[in-house]
Parts: structure tokens; C-alpha cells; sequence
């Protein structure tokens, strides 16, 4: 795939009909466990959202398997996450798999339909290529990358906009993402007439550039989210075979990451703080890494404000089982505490800020997508060693870096989630010219 900016052939024309439902979804894998009979254990988790209130019962289990041996559920769950009301709810089914090879497999859901496309109703397709094969590089099995989204943004007409999807993987793989195919069977309808007012940048940022007042509507886009190795390594599988993967023409995983935009009327101004809500500290910047031990909670401050428009609601999209409180108008609080279950694991969990106009209340506006991974596990008495680059406008010394920096140092990464009785020590101290 080009990582050049290309047009981006995905996105349906849709109205607001209630009789159609689905506002996309998205799945991610991890390998648990070899067992003790050869079999393996994988932890596939899949968020959809829908138009309709927050019950889950009639979702449950309606993947198929479509290629390869996906094994038996051996435990099945669904979670409510989170909601917009009138818009959509979202929740999260963790399915817990145990196969008998690590081959890859194929998984699909397919059902209708789409919030109603212009030319009637249009059916969806979520597929999900799983491989657990041994890399070469880890000598560890496989894992996707991890991503999440909130099932429908919001935008100005008149406001270009970038969304950066969250794509990281935790095998330090290559993520890149692209249009769904009709002839890989990744979505029903992938070659209806497409406005030419969203490109896909890599790796994976939609980008809104259209300023038209005509281009005020709701868009379904359908990605494929693929991670790539960096190097070319091999991946070896119980029944003995192997698989040669090269940078950029072998994915390792393929991921549907679908949901909606709507693109609504024009504001007197696109500067984020004045109509758009925009994020203050202490929010963390998109893509903080944060680290939490198993029983522990993890807390994510979020702050927002906006000057014609008073910020209401965050909606989150993340691992099941968080929470969120309003501590003020505009201030708000996540907290999630993993379980055994999301222990070795790393976590996505993105959100937005929605503030309603201060003169019609009708009227939303969303902040940007910010997004953060979480890694669950136990880090204590672990070395880890870190370079860094730091600037000052004063003159530094060896004595201010280590009563006062590494002091502050210390205190963000418990802010992060390491362990409170971390040590941080300098090593070396290397002046750098201008």
C-alpha cells in the first residue's frame, strides 16, 4: 500500500433512517495460552455499536467461521460500554477461543443493515483474519494490533479534520490501513458512488477536507486495519509448515475498523476552544502509554472547554468493565481496573469531548479522537532503560537532571501507572550541539 495520501473509496452516503441500525465495529485478537493438550487459547474481543437502546442479548455469538479451523468458544460475554443518546450504544463481546492449530482462520459476522445509504439499504460484513503462528523475531505467538474508535464523529461542514485511528501493535509491527474490498469479501457494497471529500493518510488518519455546504450528511466508513513486520521473519505452525512475511506485502493480521461520520452544518468559526471543544491539561496527549498492574486502577483525567458551546458528555470507546465520571462542567474522569483476564494485554481506549451549542442545544460538536494504550502486567523489579533528549532554555547540569528532573521524571511514570516504589537512576549524561 501507498503511503501516500489516496482518495478513499469507503465511505457510503447514508440518512437518517431509524429503521437501520448498524453504526460499525471492530475486532482485535491476543494468544493466551498453549494448553495442556496442544490446543491454544485466544482472546478475540469485538466492539459494535448500533442505533438502537443498550441490550446486548440479541448479538450475542454470530460469528461464523469462514476459513480455516477457529477452534470451539469455550466462554462467551458481552459488556455495555458506552452510549450517545438518540445516536448509538457500543459494547464489547470478549470471546474466549481454545483451537487446535495455530493456522491461520477466518471469522466473520454479516447481517443488515447500515443507517439507510441513499440507494436503499445496505447489508455489512465484518471479517477478521486471526493468525497465531510463532514468530521468528519473538519466538512468541502473533498478536494484532489494538484499536478502537467511537462509533460516530461529528464535524463541521466547513471544518477540515484529521481522525487518527489508534494503531498500535504490540509486537512493534508496521500497522497500516485501507479501503475494504468487495473481492475479499470485507464488506457488502464497497463500489456505490463516493464523494470525493475524505482521503485515508497513512498509516491509518482519515482525513476530512471538503468546505462544501453539500457535503452535509453522514459518511459509513469501512477500513482494514493490517500489521506488517518491519523485517521479514517467519512464522512456524504445530503442523510443522512455515510462512515467509516480508515488510509490505505480507500482513500478519487483517482487522475491520468501521463507524460513521457525520458531517453537519457550518460554524462561525473552526478554531478548536471557541465552537469545537478542545482538550486541556491534564489530558494525556494522543498515544500516552499507560501501565497498570492487575487489580490495580488505572485513572485518566480529561479536561475540555469551548467558548459558545458548553462541553457535556465524554463517550469512550475501551476494554469493558470502565468507568467514567463528570467531576465538573467539562472535567471528567476514567477509571478502569483489569482483571487476570487482561493480564500480558495492551489496551486501546479513545474518546471525545461533545459540547452542545450555547444558543441550540440541538447542535453537537465533537473535540479531536484522542486515544491511549494501556499494558496490563506486573513490572516490578524489571529494568528498563531509556534515552532521552531534553532541551532547556537555561543551561543544564548533572546535579539539576538528577535532584530535580529525574524527580519529575519519576513522578509522571507513577502518574502512568508504573509502581510507586520505582527507581530512576541516571546512567550518562551526553551534551548535544544545537
Amino acid at each position: 500500500m501507498s503511503v501516500s495520501t489516496i482518495l478513499l473509496p469507503l465511505l457510503l452516503l447514508l440518512s437518517g433512517s431509524s429503521a437501520s441500525h448498524f453504526h460499525g465495529g471492530t475486532m482485535t485478537f491476543n494468544p493466551k495460552e498453549v494448553n495442556a493438550d496442544g490446543s491454544y487459547t485466544v482472546d478475540i474481543r469485538f466492539k459494535l455499536a448500533i442505533r438502537t437502546a443498550c441490550s446486548t442479548t440479541a448479538w450475542a455469538n454470530r460469528w461464523t467461521c469462514q476459513s480455516g479451523n477457529c477452534g470451539n468458544i469455550s466462554s462467551n460475554a458481552l459488556y455495555n460500554l458506552d452510549s450517545s443518546s438518540g445516536d448509538w450504544c457500543q459494547w464489547e463481546e470478549v470471546m474466549i477461543r481454545n483451537v487446535d492449530t495455530n493456522l491461520p482462520f477466518i471469522l466473520q459476522q454479516f447481517n443488515g443493515n447500515w443507517i439507510t445509504t441513499y440507494v436503499g439499504d445496505i447489508l455489512w460484513r465484518l471479517r477478521t483474519t486471526v493468525d497465531l503462528g510463532v514468530r521468528s523475531d519473538t519466538g512468541t505467538a502473533n498478536r494484532s494490533p489494538q484499536t478502537t474508535v467511537i462509533p460516530l464523529l461529528l464535524v463541521p461542514v466547513n471544518c477540515p479534520r484529521d481522525f487518527q485511528l489508534l494503531a498500535h501493535d504490540p509486537d512493534g509491527d508496521l500497522v497500516q490501513c485501507r479501503q475494504a474490498l468487495l473481492e475479499n469479501q470485507e464488506c457488502v457494497d464497497c463500489s456505490l458512488p463516493v464523494p470525493s471529500i475524505f482521503t485515508l493518510k497513512s498509516p491509518c488518519t482519515l482525513s476530512y477536507l471538503n468546505t462544501s455546504i453539500s457535503a452535509e450528511n453522514t459518511y459509513a466508513v469501512q477500513i482494514m486495519m493490517e500489521d506488517f513486520p518491519t523485517a521479514s521473519i517467519t512464522l512456524s505452525y504445530k503442523d510443522g509448515s512455515q510462512s515467509n512475511r516480508t515488510s509490505l506485502l505480507s500482513p500478519l493480521s487483517k482487522l475491520p475498523v468501521q463507524f460513521a461520520v457525520r458531517v453537519g452544518a457550518a460554524v462561525p468559526s473552526c478554531a478548536e476552544g471557541e465552537y469545537l471543544p478542545r482538550f486541556l491539561s491534564p489530558t494525556p496527549a494522543y498515544g500516552t502509554h499507560f501501565y497498570v498492574a492487575v487489580n490495580n486502577t488505572l485513572e485518566i483525567s480529561v479536561r475540555a472547554e469551548a467558548l459558545y458551546s458548553t462541553v457535556t458528555e465524554l463517550l469512550v470507546s475501551g476494554p469493558h468493565n470502565f468507568t467514567k465520571t463528570t467531576t465538573a462542567t467539562g472535567q471528567f474522569t476514567i477509571r478502569w481496573t483489569p482483571t487476570a483476564d487482561d493480564d500480558r494485554q495492551d489496551h486501546s481506549i479513545c474518546f471525545v469531548s461533545q459540547a452542545l451549542n450555547n444558543d441550540s442545544s440541538s447542535i453537537k460538536y465533537h473535540s479531536e479522537l484522542r486515544c491511549v494504550i494501556v499494558t496490563v502486567g506486573n513490572l516490578s523489579g524489571v529494568p528498563v532503560g531509556l534515552t532521552m533528549r531534553v532541551s532547556s532554555v537555561t543551561k543544564l547540569n548533572e546535579t539539576y537532571i538528577k535532584e530535580v528532573f529525574l524527580q519529575q521524571l519519576r513522578e509522571e511514570l507513577i502518574r502512568r501507572g508504573l509502581p510507586a516504589d520505582i527507581t530512576v537512576g541516571l546512567r550518562k549524561v551526553q551534551a548535544l550541539s544545537p
